[in-house]
């Protein structure tokens, strides 16, 4: 029998169009979790709970070049330091308008985590738990696309730009995972329907058939995701719009900078506004082995100009109380300055800023010995900070799941909220 008549006798068209979106052209776009009726973005947002950003400085910044300095040590390096509007707390001399809003910055200089190389330090830094667990962990992002995300929303939960995480949404399935886009924040060519609309309202009808008539008798995570991805496909041409910023940017990258990073940032404040929980920005070449001062003086300049804008645009939309701003790598980099005046890796003492969302500005948490080799009060894991973001978030950090018939947990066990940190 013909598909498509089968297709009737299943579903009628009547039943498709309740639980589906028609475009002005009569285009059909199934709902991004299903059938159901989808709420706009606009009202996403109004309903939305606390969200978070994550500003990713892939291959680890230096914290004794940015918010840890050691002037006049032999590890202090040629970077002078410079004093923010905190009293007590200073910074690079390159990131001027970073210490310009010290007021909304919680500075925790007493990190002291477990995993030094990159692949490991990423996953770990974004779930955290090593990568060396049986069990496939989800990212910071994917945990609060599920806790504080609308599915019913037409934009994604967990949107990421640039080099970001590798775990994914792990034991919290395919509905979670991240969807990317470019390092400058545009989506990619495939968001371009490549049909015409009666052609592709014909090929969404029959997809979905042929899919339902495949799970009654086929039923796994592989096949689950790929109709999951195929209706964010569909339900992402509804609101597409809000990805772009071509009108904003002109005006905006002299207060973002001219940069990818810059364009991020303005992108990642866009959707939190239009009530997406959760946003990664990468940030490029801070795995600076060789010439550390030279990569982190032109990295400076674009965080100097790209992360107080955000921080001020949020301030000033109402939206950086319910947004946390988090700024961190998987790594340190040495003290020791090596024979290609480049840092290493390092992980016994370290730094990651906090902003918004409930976290106290204007404080610095913890501290590092004369030389920055090691915590000297108030060491901070990898559960424990986790803890306190989602503790910032509204969200259980020992909320437990299963994974198969395992129990797993948000968090470590042990792992606690810096409660100093919060409001």
């Amino acid at each position: 029998m013909n598909p498509l008549c089968r297709a009737g006798e299943h579903l009628s068209r009547r039943a498709f169009l309740k639980g589906a979106a028609v475009t002005g052209g009569g285009l059909v776009l199934p709902n991004w979790g299903g059938l159901a009726h989808a709420r706009s973005a606009a009202e996403a947002a109004t309903k939305a709970k606390k969200r978070c950003i994550l500003l990713w400085m892939n291959g680890g910044a230096s914290q004794i070049d940015t918010f840890d300095m050691k002037p006049g040590r032999a590890t202090g390096g040629p970077f002078r330091p410079v004093q923010t509007k905190v009293t007590g707390l200073q910074v690079c001399e390159y990131l001027p308008r970073v210490a310009a809003v010290a007021d909304k910055l919680a500075v925790i200089r007493s990190m002291k985590t477990h995993s030094p190389d990159h692949p490991d330090g990423i996953y770990h830094m974004h779930t955290c738990y090593k990568m060396s667990e049986r069990t496939p962990h989800p990212e910071l992002g994917a945990v609060i696309a599920k806790f504080n995300g609308d599915l019913g929303s037409d934009l994604p939960t967990f949107v990421r730009m640039g080099s970001c995480g590798n775990a994914g949404a792990g034991y919290l399935g395919p509905a979670h995972e991240p969807f990317s886009l470019g390092r400058e924040g545009k989506l990619g060519s495939f968001t371009s329907p490549y049909l015409a609309e009666d052609a592709e309202k014909k090929r969404a009808e029959l997809f979905r058939f042929v899919e339902a008539e495949f799970a009654a008798d086929h039923r796994a995570e592989p096949f689950d995701s790929h109709r999951t991805a195929k209706e964010r496909a569909w339900r992402l041409l509804r609101a597409k719009a809000v990805f772009d910023i071509s009108k904003e940017w002109p005006a905006a990258k002299e207060r973002y900078g001219d940069s990818d990073f810059g364009r991020g940032c303005l992108m990642a404040r866009k959707l939190v506004e239009a009530g997406v929980p959760f946003v990664e920005v990468g940030h490029e070449n801070y795995d600076s082995h060789a010439d550390n001062f030279v990569c982190h003086k032109a990295n400076m300049q674009q965080l100097d100009m790209a992360w107080p804008a955000l921080l001020t645009d949020l301030a000033d939309r109402g939206l950086l109380q319910d947004t946390l701003v988090v700024w961190m790598g998987e790594v340190g980099r040495t003290p020791q300055i090596n024979n290609r005046a480049g840092r290493d890796h390092y992980i016994r003492a370290w730094t990651i800023v906090l902003a918004g969302g409930g976290v106290k500005g204007g404080q610095v948490y913890g501290a590092t010995d004369a030389d920055g080799k090691d915590v000297k009060d108030d060491p901070v894991s990898e559960g424990d900070l986790f803890a306190t973001v989602y503790k910032a978030l509204g969200i259980n950090h020992r909320a437990k799941h299963l994974s198969g018939v395992r129990p797993v947990w948000l968090t470590p066990e042990g792992s606690q909220p810096i409660t100093e940190l919060l409001g």
